[in-house]
């Protein structure tokens, strides 16, 4: 049996995708994280009818949904 930080740390420099409390899908390559969820993403885009090119983002972790890979 995995842990949650296991499982995520196996996605590391992985596409995911990750859902958050405003409503956004924001897609990128995870970097690194930490025990309170912060996500650090490279090639970060918000999806969406218009995408938008973030570049490198860092995200609390009390703002996200979810988190999952990218299919």
């Amino acid at each position: 049996m995995q842990r949650p930080l296991d499982v995520l740390g196996s996605s590391t420099d992985k596409r995911i995708i990750i859902k958050t409390k405003s409503g956004d899908n924001i897609v990128g390559i995870l970097k690194a994280f930490d025990s309170h969820i912060n996500i650090w993403l490279d090639e970060a885009t918000i999806e969406g009818e218009k995408e938008v090119k973030l570049g490198k983002v860092l995200i609390r972790g009390d703002s996200i949904v979810y988190i999952s890979p990218e299919k």
